[in-house]
């Protein structure tokens, strides 16, 4: 009896053993991304480049612009973060009709200004009191743009307000100011409707210096919940909103009616679908979902395509020797992973961003680099030296500045490029 437990157990431990071990993956680029390296050789690209399918981009503008109009509606809002190159947001803008971006660094704020000055603008986070300074220096000859009109600073503290005040009095500004509330984040802003209090009395009673622009209420939260609990949250997050805007109307009614109109702005791209039914919004702010890097791959947005990838050269591409001074590993690790037999060393690397085109690529953990980082493969996956590795973000505001400038891709052809935003 003894002897065959034993037979058993080693018998099913080999059984085991064997369904872990990795299958060997083959094969090269899919027709898409080989129409891809096609171009990108063609047009003798060498270095790694951020592109932007257009056509697929073009769709996810359509479905975030129905979705924007459903039920009461509410304006769209780029998150200029997110697509961070003025020609892009411009294009987005145009298919969207959109004319409104939020920022969220001050050096982007002022580029934007300069470059689209019929739109308006709202911070997406409370600034120090030193950037209205900066800001209001550079744009001072920007005839096009009246902050008092097209600018909303965000206002989380009663001691920021009374700085931004101070600010305000000593040069003689008007300032539009919204206020961040919490929604359920907690990530800063009025905890409490009774919170509102003492800041919009401020407002009120400097009607030279401050104009209420509206309130900002942030829900990326629902992303991080469980599924069975993002709606409920959802529902929840809606009427903790509505509370704020419910004590602003009874109590400050006279603050509601500003010049401009009052700006109700929340969501993101994981929740704004959230908001089609039964919201108290009247702006959400959107900019990751059109690109849809992975960290978005999210129920709610199924039907968005991912339309934004790294393509970068491969440098070198051989037989793994194994690890550096254990070169004797590397036959026992070849046996076990048939996709760690060759090894390819590319332009640059370390980006926020996973293979995706060959598939069985996969990154060497030794050879992280942002120089020429390696990638392990089987010998039976198509890549050859000069062909292009490809990679999509997961995610897109840190990711999208790193290239220079974007290649937009229509087809067969660049058909446009775009410069980022500069970050200071």
């Amino acid at each position: 009896m003894i002897s065959r437990r034993l037979l058993l157990g080693a018998g099913a431990a080999t059984i085991a053993v064997a369904a872990a071990r990795p299958s060997r993956v083959s094969g090269g680029h899919s027709p898409y991304f080989a129409s891809l390296n096609g171009l990108l050789r063609k047009e003798g690209i060498d270095r790694p480049v951020l592109m932007i399918d257009l056509d697929r981009l073009d769709r996810n503008i359509d479905r975030l612009t129905a979705s924007a109009a459903a039920g009461t509606g509410r304006t769209l809002r780029i998150a200029v973060k997110s697509v961070p190159a003025p020609g892009l947001v411009d294009y987005i803008g145009r298919r969207s009709g959109s004319g409104a971006g939020m920022v969220f660094h001050r050096p982007f704020l002022e580029e934007m200004a300069v470059r689209q000055p019929g739109w308006n603008y709202l911070l997406g986070k409370p600034m120090p009191v030193a950037a209205l300074a900066g800001v209001y220096d550079r744009l001072q000859g920007v005839a096009a743009f009246d902050p008092s009109r097209q600018l909303r600073w965000l206002i989380d503290t009663e001691t920021r307000l009374a700085q931004y005040l101070a600010f305000a009095d000593q040069r003689a500004l008007l300032l539009r100011v919204s206020l961040e509330i919490d929604v359920g984040l907690h990530r800063g802003g009025f905890a409490t409707p009774a919170a509102l209090a003492g800041v919009l009395a401020t407002i009120a009673a400097h009607p030279d210096r401050l104009v209420l622009g509206g309130l900002m209420g942030y829900d990326g939260h629902i992303l991080g919940l469980p599924e069975i609990l993002r709606g409920r949250e959802a529902d929840a997050v809606k009427s903790r909103y509505a509370a704020f805007a419910d004590l602003l109307r009874r109590d400050f009614p006279a603050l509601t009616r500003p010049p401009g109109g009052l700006v109700l702005n929340g969501s993101g791209s994981p929740s704004f679908r959230y908001h089609e039914t039964g919201s108290p919004l009247t702006d959400i702010s959107v900019g990751s979902a059109l690109m849809k890097p992975s960290h978005y791959d999210l129920p709610a947005l199924t039907d968005f395509e991912a339309s934004s990838f790294i393509a970068t050269p491969v440098l070198k591409r051989g037989a793994d020797q194994g690890v550096p001074t254990m070169e004797w590993l590397g036959g026992p690790m070849r046996v076990w992973d048939p996709n760690s037999a060759d090894i390819l060393f590319a332009y640059g690397g370390n980006w926020l961003a996973d293979p995706v085109s060959p598939a069985g690529v996969s990154r060497s953990g030794i050879y992280e680099s942002s120089n020429q980082a390696g990638y392990h493969l089987s010998q039976d996956v198509i890549l050859a030296t000069d062909d292009f590795l490809f990679l999509r973000p997961t995610q897109s505001e840190a990711v999208l500045l790193q290239f220079g400038d974007l290649l937009g891709v229509r087809g067969d052809r660049i058909e446009t490029r775009w410069p980022v935003l500069q970050s200071s």
